[in-house]
């Protein structure tokens, strides 16, 4: 919690410093604070009266136009450009001119009592080093903030472009693991029609079920995990119709009200489903079976997908290279960085699924 407040706080002091909303909060804390250095200065100490609030009133100016001349000019013209020496050229030259012409005015227009220290050069030397050491480090810090600010921006750009990049890549994955799935299935009836049209036409009614929850009901980001359970459920609704001789039992012990509340990606399982009923049709005299286990514990759901397996069976080089597995790992990559199990084994009669993500 501590942690948590504390990035709020570092999030909160940051956006002061780069957002658009809050510029003319900073350029008001950059005048008060020019404003009480000068005030401060050895420019006003043996002035009183009308005489130093118009010193005040000039020195003050005079930062705010250099200060400014170096933020919107110098930083973005050269030194963003990369011409550094030229930056540091114009620079000089411009708190040359600008603390001269200050030492000026305030010596001929501004000094009734004539107590400005005049030497041979004709320069106040009091006001302008006193003014170098004031105007060098806050032009260094404008300079650094406008730095700062550039490479918070062009992160945030970089973020997005990778946020966006994601996102086009995860929609990729899903809209190759869909497809997978249909032609599969189509493939089944094809088939079936031979063989027990009446079936066929049951199956083709329970795929356009199936079909409008991927097509209406599975375009958000995530879907409560009750929903995906009955997508499963329909999902070897459509393999039952299609195969006498399967055996499926999707169970859960965790309460429907948390199965309900509990939100996951969809289509998230369905890879797994495609290749269980793949290699549980080829087991053949055995009985096939595919039994799915759905648990909520600890804020994390564990997913255990067993299924039937012929022992003489081999994938072919073909089928262990195709998109599913894959595609699903880098799907769990792109959405749970590390913060996932999956444990893939195949031993001589089953193939086990185990998939453990955060909720």
């Amino acid at each position: 919690m501590k942690h948590a407040t504390e990035q709020i706080r570092d999030k909160e002091a940051i956006d002061l410093l780069v957002e658009d909303r809050y510029r003319i909060a900073r350029h008001a804390l950059l005048w008060l604070g020019l404003l009480a250095i000068v005030f401060f200065s050895n420019w006003l100490k043996e002035y009183s009266g009308q005489t130093k609030y118009l010193r005040l009133l000039c020195v003050h100016l005079l930062f705010i136009v250099m200060f400014y001349i170096n933020m919107y000019v110098l930083v973005p013209r050269l030194f963003f450009r990369g011409r550094y020496i030229l930056y540091f050229l114009f620079l000089f030259i411009l708190v040359v001119v600008g603390l001269g012409l200050m030492s000026g005015i305030l010596k001929i227009y501004l000094d009734p009592k004539g107590l400005a220290d005049v030497r041979q050069n004709g320069i106040d030397d009091t006001g302008f080093y006193e003014g170098i050491i004031i105007v060098i480090p806050i032009i260094f810090m404008t300079t650094a903030f406008q730095l700062f600010k550039r490479w918070k921006i062009d992160s945030q750009r970089i973020a997005e472009l990778r946020n966006l990049t994601l996102s086009m890549e995860l929609m990729e994955l899903r809209n190759q693991i869909n497809p997978h799935f249909l032609f599969n299935m189509l493939n089944g009836i094809k088939a079936l029609i031979r063989s027990n049209p009446e079936k066929a036409t049951q199956v083709i009614m329970k795929l356009s079920e199936f079909l409008r929850y991927q097509l209406y009901e599975n375009n958000e980001e995530k879907t409560p995990l009750r929903s995906e359970m009955d997508f499963l459920s329909n999902f070897m609704d459509l393999e039952m119709l299609r195969r006498d001789h399967l055996t499926v039992d999707i169970q859960s012990k965790t309460a429907g009200k948390i199965l309900s509340t509990v939100f996951i990606p969809p289509n998230l399982f369905t890879t797994f489903l495609e290749n269980a009923v793949k290699h549980s049709a080829d087991v053949g005299e055995s009985p096939a079976y595919i039994f799915i286990t759905l648990e909520v514990k600890d804020r994390r759901l564990e997913f255990v997908c067993r299924n039937s397996k012929n022992p003489q069976y081999v994938a072919l080089e073909t089928e262990s290279s195709g998109l599913g597995l894959p595609n699903i790992k880098r799907r769990l990559k792109l959405l749970y960085k590390d913060d996932f199990i999956l444990d893939i084994s195949s031993q001589e009669n089953e193939f086990t699924v185990n998939l453990n993500i955060p909720i």
